[in-house]
């Protein structure tokens, strides 16, 4: 895991198409804008492990396991912001 410090308005770049910028520090809360192709998923973690639960389940009724790839997720609404190029 790379851990970096970050002021607000800095950026993290992940790759040529991922721009992570810190908006706003509030106490032990931050906030973050991602910018990101839209072919990308964003998704916090709880929001990801639900749509993975939710993705597996037809498939554990039936006795087997096999989640579904990224691109096949469902799209959710979730509180937070993010920009697509």
């Amino acid at each position: 895991m790379l851990v970096l410090s970050r002021y607000k308005d800095q950026s993290i770049y992940i790759g040529d198409d991922i721009v992570v910028t810190i908006v706003d520090v509030r106490g032990d809360r931050i906030r973050l804008g991602i910018e990101a192709p839209a072919n990308v998923p964003v998704h916090r973690q709880e929001i990801y492990e639900a749509i993975q639960r939710e993705n597996a389940e037809p498939s554990m009724a039936r006795g087997e396991y096999r989640p579904r790839r990224p691109e096949a997720m469902k799209p959710c609404s979730a509180d937070y912001e993010f920009k697509l190029r």
